[in-house]
């Protein structure tokens, strides 16, 4: 049986597979750095610690980028701003690999982010609308999908071609795929009949829903615990658990199994049920990151809370993505944006307390302990969250819009279910 938007009921339709495919391409280009550091440092002529600022710049980049590229683009139509934003990231890359400068390498980073800031937050609009209420959080967690997918084949496999053709090749095999996106995007993604009649001032007029932050906080906590943890996992498995540096590889890899899991997990049951998904997968994710400090002393006992800390945590990523985005009312766009915004303040954050703590008298199992304390007050605000939706069910407030030349391809938002 086929639905208003013309894919049976059930699935979802080809654009969203589309975007997740970019973000396949942004999560690859965010992470890929990391595997490939000594090898810029030593080209470029500068220390490991200072070439690792290429990765703090384009977290920086995504954090502040991503809401300012959303209200900049406001007014433009959704698939020339995806077109645009898969074309500079395309650029920056070519301009990355081209230069000798670190100083040029770093500024094209900055602008790489921005251009993903604009993709992601346009994109989660265009998935959620195109999909429709009922599978608004599978879709999410399908876009999300390609970025956990990211950690698990991408990361891997650009850091392995570094290895042989230097790290300036995984730069220039990222802008040929942008630029493939580009077209994809163009041909597949359809062109806004209508032109929404918003301002920056109705994107901020959102921000004053108290539910949309509640979300927010939810999204910065569960992620610091899980990255906090993540970050500093190497020296955890090498050090304590005993397992060889090269067998390490292959625990990353179950780590990134659990996260692909975990994302659609929330995405299949996240529509249905929001806040118990939520509230579950947090508790299980403070569970598993604080049995990783007593289980970590052996290599078969480590890997266990590994995977079930990355399914878990992973799980409640799309569906406090999907009810920021439904929180907004009329003015999703930013708000698409402040969610990406969020998981990188608690990368970052949950990053920087780790690495305290691990300097610390808690030694290895620092990190460990620092995300199962953030994961533990991710669910403050989960609580705080389902009480409140109990009490005023969330709705989607229609945009207003004027009539265009063009005809209009994209489906109407209708009022999701209650939480």
């Amino acid at each position: 049986m086929a639905s208003a938007d013309g894919t049976r009921e059930g699935k979802l339709p080809f654009v969203v597979w589309v975007l997740a495919a970019g973000t396949f391409l942004m999560g690859t280009t965010e992470f890929v750095i990391a595997g490939l550091l000594p090898e810029i440092a030593g080209d470029l002529g500068v220390g490991v610690s200072h070439a690792g600022l290429l990765i703090t710049a384009f977290a920086i980049g995504m954090i502040v980028g991503g809401p300012t590229m959303a209200l900049a683009t406001l007014r433009l139509p959704r698939r020339l701003t995806l077109v645009a934003a898969l074309a500079v990231f395309a650029l920056g890359h070519v301009v990355a690999a081209l230069s000798s400068s670190f100083t040029v390498v770093l500024a094209a980073r900055v602008i790489t982010a921005l251009a993903t800031g604009a993709f992601w937050a346009v994109g989660f609009v265009i998935a959620t609308t195109a999909a429709g209420p009922a599978r608004a959080t599978r879709a999410v967690g399908v876009m999300m999908g390609g970025l956990t997918l990211a950690n698990v084949v991408g990361v891997p496999i650009g850091s392995f071609a570094g290895q042989y053709t230097g790290w300036r090749g995984p730069f220039w095999a990222l802008a040929v795929l942008a630029g493939l996106a580009a077209v994809f995007v163009g041909r597949f993604i359809p062109a806004t009949g209508q032109r929404a009649e918003m301002s920056v001032l109705t994107e901020v007029r959102a921000l004053r829903q108290s539910r949309l932050w509640l979300a927010l906080a939810a999204a910065v906590l569960i992620m610091g615990g899980v990255l906090a943890t993540y970050t500093y996992i190497t020296p955890l498995l090498t050090n304590r658990a005993g397992i060889p540096a090269g067998a390490v590889p292959l625990v990353l890899i179950v780590f990134g199994l659990g996260a692909l899991g975990g994302t659609a997990i929330g995405g299949r049951l996240g529509d249905r049920h929001p806040m118990a998904t939520t509230l579950t997968a947090a508790t299980v994710t403070a569970l598993a990151l604080f049995l990783l400090i007593p289980l970590s002393t052996g290599p078969v006992t480590a890997v266990a809370p590994v995977f079930l800390m990355a399914l878990a945590g992973f799980t409640v990523n799309p569906v406090v993505t999907s009810l920021a985005v439904r929180f907004a009312g009329d003015a999703p766009t930013l708000t698409s944006a402040l969610t990406t915004s969020a998981y990188n303040t608690g990368i970052a954050a949950g990053s920087a307390l780790a690495g305290q703590a691990l300097d610390s008298s808690l030694g290895l199992t620092g990190p460990a302990l620092i995300g199962a304390l953030s994961a533990t007050l991710t669910l403050l605000p989960l609580t705080a969250l389902a009480l409140s939706g109990t009490a005023r069910p969330a709705r989607i407030v229609a945009q207003r819009t004027t009539p265009a030349r063009a005809r209009d391809n994209t489906p109407t938002p209708t009022a999701p279910t209650r939480l």
